[in-house]
């Protein structure tokens, strides 16, 4: 495992004004990093913790990255962490949500991290340190019906991290994928799209979730220091994820179960086509 350089960390956080974002950005300021948080706002956010700088950054546009990269060498000389954190929600049955919606969620989610990854790794690599830290979801690992467009999207971050987790080794460059299941935040705000009963499902998972975005970012910042390349970040994401790898014929009985209620609630009995 590489070490961090001496000094303060310098971190990038994209969608740092809200949410798991902001959450990070407070913790990582609570142990002495500098933080540059990025979001979509033209003007600093009231409530972003004090001691963060802010920069305008909507992570579809490349121009916005190029600022970023700039102002991190001009300000800091340099990048220690780099988390690509901004996301929106999605989700709808196949046939139901809008190749529009798709075209949105990957170039935000999946692409939006792609560009970051891009933009920031020369630096790194002249550096020859540095750890970055993509947000993907426990869907990235665990596929659910009625979310494809999602999961599709979290799955290519969680293919991504460890692509470059290999590649950008040898430039002493770690990379971590973090996989958190459903927590208290404000992601269901950006659902849209044309299938509203998965969005109205998946709002009530997102608001009457136990843990809170605080309870997240503690475990990420402990696992961002320990270098984990892959961060679960509680008991129901690590029970399914390694039920899926290691007791299979459950989880598809599990899975298989969801999509039969799905089908029943859109008045569809799919009885006789389940295994």
């Amino acid at each position: 495992m590489t070490s961090a350089p001496p000094g303060p960390r310098r971190a990038l956080v994209t969608g740092g004004a809200s949410g798991l974002g902001r959450a990070l950005v407070a913790g990582m300021l609570e142990r002495g990093a500098r933080v540059l948080a990025c979001d979509l706002a033209e003007e600093r956010p009231a409530d972003l913790p004090a001691g963060a700088d802010y920069l305008t950054l909507d992570v579809r546009r490349q121009q916005d990255w190029d600022a970023a990269l700039a102002w991190v060498r001009e300000a800091w000389g340099g990048l220690d962490l780099l988390v690509n954190n901004a996301g929106i929600a999605a989700g709808g049955r196949i046939d139901v949500e809008a190749m529009a919606d798709w075209e949105r969620i990957v170039e935000v989610n999946l692409l939006g991290v792609a560009r970051g990854c891009h933009t920031m790794t020369p630096l790194l690599k002249e550096q020859r340190s540095g750890h970055i830290v993509n947000v993907a979801s426990l869907a990235g690992l665990v596929h659910a019906p009625a979310m494809s467009s999602y999961n599709a999207t979290k799955a290519g971050v969680v293919a991504l991290s460890e692509t470059l987790g290999f590649e950008l080794r040898p430039w002493g460059i770690d990379v971590s994928v973090v996989c958190p299941a459903f927590f208290r935040t404000n992601l269901h705000s950006s659902f849209a799209g044309k299938d509203t009963a998965m969005q109205e499902a998946g709002t009530k998972l997102i608001t009457t979730a136990s843990a809170s975005a605080e309870d997240v970012a503690a475990v990420v910042l402990d696992g961002i220091e320990k270098r984990k390349p892959v961060i679960l970040t509680d008991r129901v994401g690590r029970q399914a994820y390694f039920g899926k790898r290691f007791a299979r014929p459950l989880y598809d009985r599990l899975m298989h179960g969801q999509a039969a209620r799905l089908a029943r609630r859109v008045g569809h009995d799919p009885e006789e086509y389940l295994p």
